[in-house]
């Protein structure tokens, strides 16, 4: 017994002085900063004229009274009735409203969050230090990246400088510059959290820095700045239960900030880039398939697009464009929809794991929508997915479930929910239009695919209810 507790003993102290972590050189000092008596650590400076271009924008808009819009406030009994008190309700009301801008430019350009100004009947401005208001004309709007450009009639303005957010760090200082609650001028610190969020839900185009600098109701359209004071983004938006701070903000980058702000002021709108491709982001599923590239990867392909006639095909991975590489597909979205139409860009794809270029021109964005459902004759058990039954799509049923007419496949009656397939996220009501190469168009096409490739991996294109997606079913 003795014996194998020693042992035991022995094993435990091998594997315990087997492994050991790399240390950092013991603490010889701690410096203080490189101050006296007579001095303080303060950013003061460094963010001295990043706080004189923020300006508070507020905002007045006229809301109909719906008590005096009833018909009965029309009927001459009713106004005898009541006399000067009729003539006393009022008609409507003025509903208003508080936010941030950024001065772009010394004759009067402000940059801010479409939703600070939008609707509004009147906009106006205050500079910091000044209780004179100015009205501001709206220039421009952009719903998709939440970012709006209005002027002031003014000159020698000061105003920002713009930094390279493409640069930005995670744990970089910042400050977040704005007008919260209406109080005046607000300077928060923090740092970058994180850097590239998109799917927030918050805005089309999302590519956000976030921060735990305190970004409370009144920073929208801020500045978010960095220890130089140079624009990195424009506060948008905070994650929180309460409404208060919770340390999750969000700012849009300085890069998209200064391309839609261009567009803005020299077109009024905005103009996207359409390359025409349906995209998502390599799934774990996928990533044999693409080894260790990342991008986009194409799941569909518009008629007459761009891509289409580029040669592009369904699986394609878009790995870069103008040599920039592309990391996911929110950062392909954004980088497409921030570039002007008729734009030639030259763009990377791998594609039977070779790397592929090409060189096309972007036409001009335009929003397609679509819904699925599906059909009555129908193939299950061994002659398709295993658990998986599916319906040829009729004409009937295209017209009265307003399927496109582009999109062609088979529909997913019923699937078995301890399937291979629905573990793979296949549903009833999906609409299954490729495997692999082959596209489903009918029911012999889909046997045939399956035919094919039985026994092996398959990726498989899926129309659903929430979009177009790849799916992998072994």
């Amino acid at each position: 017994m003795n014996r194998k507790i020693l042992v035991s003993a022995a094993l435990s102290m091998s594997l315990l002085f087997g492994f050991d972590v790399q240390e950092m050189p013991k603490i010889q000092e701690r410096v203080a900063p490189d101050i006296g008596q007579n001095k303080i650590y303060s950013f003061n400076s460094s963010i001295e004229e990043a706080s004189k271009v923020v300006v508070n924008i507020s905002t007045q808009k006229k809301i109909k009274n719906q008590m005096g819009m009833h018909p009965m406030f029309n009927d001459p009994f009713f106004q005898q009735f009541f006399g000067d008190l009729y003539n006393q309700i009022p008609r409507e009301k003025i509903e208003r409203s508080l936010g941030s801008g950024v001065i772009i430019s010394s004759d009067g350009y402000i940059i801010t969050n479409n939703h600070v100004i939008d609707g509004a009947d009147k906009v106006m401005v205050s500079l910091p230090g000044n209780n004179k208001e100015y009205q501001a004309k709206v220039i421009g709007t952009d719903a998709r990246t939440d970012l709006a450009v209005i002027k002031i009639e003014q000159t020698n303005l000061p105003f920002i400088k713009f930094a390279d957010s493409s640069l930005v760090k995670i744990g970089d200082l910042v400050f977040a510059i704005g007008n919260p609650f209406g109080v005046g001028e607000t300077i928060t610190q923090g740092i970058v959290s994180a850097l590239n969020k998109s799917g927030i839900g918050i805005n089309d185009y999302e590519n956000f820095i976030q921060t735990d600098a305190s970004i409370n109701p009144g920073n929208s359209g801020g500045a978010l700045v960095d220890s130089r004071g140079a624009l990195i983004g424009i506060n948008t938006a905070i994650i929180s239960k309460s409404g208060g701070n919770q340390g999750i903000g969000f700012a849009i980058p300085s890069d998209m900030v200064k391309r839609i702000a261009k567009q803005l002021i020299e077109q009024g709108a905005i103009r996207r880039g359409y390359l025409g491709v349906g995209i998502q982001d390599i799934s774990s599923d996928l990533r044999d398939t693409y080894g260790n590239n990342e991008g986009a990867v194409i799941i569909s392909l518009e008629a007459d697009s761009p891509a289409k006639k580029a040669g592009l095909m369904v699986w394609d991975l878009i790995t870069k464009i103008n040599g920039k590489p592309i990391k996911n597909s929110a950062e392909l979205r954004n980088l497409i929809g921030t570039m002007p139409p008729n734009e030639k860009i030259t763009l990377t794809y791998m594609r039977d794991k070779q790397e592929k270029t090409i060189t096309l021109t972007l036409a001009e964005s335009k929003d397609t929508k679509g819904s699925m459902q599906g059909s009555k004759k129908g193939v299950n058990g061994a002659q398709g997915l295993e658990g998986v039954s599916v319906q040829e799509i009729s004409p009937q049923m295209r017209q009265r479930n307003q399927i496109p007419r582009d999109i062609d496949g088979v529909l997913v009656t019923r699937i078995d929910e301890d399937s291979k397939a629905y573990e793979s996220g296949l549903r009833a009501g999906d609409i299954i239009g490729q495997i692999e190469n082959i596209t489903i168009k009918n029911l012999a096409s889909y046997k045939k695919a399956l035919q094919q490739f039985r026994g092996k991996t398959k990726r498989v294109l899926v129309y659903s209810q929430n979009g177009i997606k790849t799916i992998v079913v072994k």
